[in-house]
């Protein structure tokens, strides 16, 4: 059996940092070997590849004990409950608290009301085992209730960090010698949104001011009816906040937004993503579609399909829609299995051609790369070039051409 405890991270960003403390807290309290599997929920499909990753642990070292935690771990407790293979169930509440991972606690499964009074958890990390960047969490939750989305029920309702608390958090890692620093949230875009000081756009430019050692500064996934003015200028003034950008779309037809209750509709995307390529025309867009919501026509898909060109999308991250139990769009009239199939088959074959122009547009020019592990490093705009760099160095390359799937290029400097 193994000694160690191994963490096995399921879906955001968000679970990368919260991955990293449950690890440290399981190691604090004691536990000993374990397999610890932080599950999301977004979709029936990453909650089928928890319960693979469970299954797939258990054979490797069946006498290895298997906790669960996370969003599905938090949602539906009793499905990971009822696998003879898993030892115990821990909801999100309690997943990020030593003395929930003593060897002495007896509860199977303990899974508290994320509804319920608490204070969303100071961030104490410097370094994530594996990652060369630091993920500071600055906000956790969401109040808003998309039908398709079951992710409000695993986190509770939307918290902020103090500001100074984020930017200590951000000085942590820049002191252990991060040299990119990315925020996350479930909502990151509702940062401060009830009585907060500042809103995400102030909070940048406090973090970039209050850091400036720190040379690289990333937000990830926005909903982008929330990007405030603010934010929408330094992405045009600060060379420090890098010129990527992930934007929680869902679809191309309003309609359909409506159904999904999204805040936005079809023009604010289009003219958002054009603001912010005047102001940056290096920026890096890309963004998250269902394909086969409910009720969705082949009209309602064409629409969703012309957004990748219309809002001139570098990525795509394309979603075959798959209902949640207890959602909303879960009890609206189904498109049927094998349509959605091919629409999103279509939409991934769309998306896979704009990475691929956005690739072929860098082909001749110089980047300043960040080196990762895994012979990886990443330009300003997030785009994976092939790199022997040491982890963690900063140089310059010569990008000469591409695979489909990253860039080539040679150092510099």
């Amino acid at each position: 059996m193994s000694d160690t405890i191994e963490v096995a991270t399921f879906g955001c960003r968000v679970n990368i940092a919260e991955s990293e403390i449950i690890r440290q807290q399981a190691a604090a309290s004691g536990l000993g070997a374990a397999y610890i599997v932080n599950s999301c929920a977004v979709t029936g499909e990453a909650v089928r590849q928890a319960r693979q990753s469970i299954r797939r642990a258990f054979r490797a070292d069946p006498h290895r004990p298997i906790i669960v935690t996370g969003c599905a771990a938090q949602i539906e407790p009793a499905t990971f409950a009822a696998m003879p293979e898993v030892a115990r169930v821990i909801g999100n509440r309690d997943k990020l608290v030593a003395d929930t991972y003593r060897p002495a606690a007896t509860q199977r499964v303990s899974v508290s009301d994320v509804f319920g009074a608490h204070q969303m958890k100071a961030p104490v990390l410097s370094r994530i085992a594996g990652h060369t960047r630091g993920f500071v969490q600055v906000q956790s939750g969401c109040d808003h209730r998309c039908t398709f989305c079951v992710i409000p029920f695993g986190r509770g309702a939307s918290q902020s960090l103090a500001p100074d608390t984020v930017v200590a958090a951000v000085r942590r890692f820049v002191a252990a010698g991060a040299r990119e620093v990315v925020l996350t949230g479930i909502d990151l875009a509702s940062y401060g949104e009830h009585g907060g000081s500042m809103r995400l756009g102030d909070l940048v430019r406090h973090i970039l001011a209050a850091c400036p050692d720190l040379p690289r500064l990333r937000l990830s996934s926005l909903d982008c009816i929330d990007i405030d003015a603010q934010l929408i200028a330094l992405f045009g003034a600060e060379e420090r906040l890098m010129p990527s950008l992930h934007l929680s779309l869902q679809s191309g037809a309003d309609l359909i937004l409506k159904r999904m209750r999204r805040r936005h509709g079809r023009n604010d995307a289009i003219a958002l993503c054009q603001t912010l390529k005047h102001r940056r025309p290096e920026l890096v867009i890309s963004a998250d579609i269902i394909a086969g919501f409910p009720t969705e026509t082949d009209e309602h898909f064409a629409q969703s399909l012309a957004l990748i060109d219309e809002c001139v999308l570098d990525r795509v991250h394309a979603f075959a829609y798959s209902p949640r139990p207890g959602t909303p769009a879960a009890r609206m009239p189904q498109v049927s299995a094998g349509i959605i199939k091919e629409r999103a088959a279509r939409l991934r074959s769309a998306g896979d051609a704009a990475w691929r122009a956005c690739l072929a547009r860098h082909v001749g020019s110089e980047q300043h790369v960040l080196a990762e592990r895994g012979g990886i490093a990443r330009t300003r705009g997030g785009l994976p070039v092939a790199s022997m760099a040491g982890p963690g160095t900063l140089t310059t390359m010569r990008i000469t051409g591409h695979d489909g799937i990253q860039l080539r290029g040679i150092a510099t400097c």
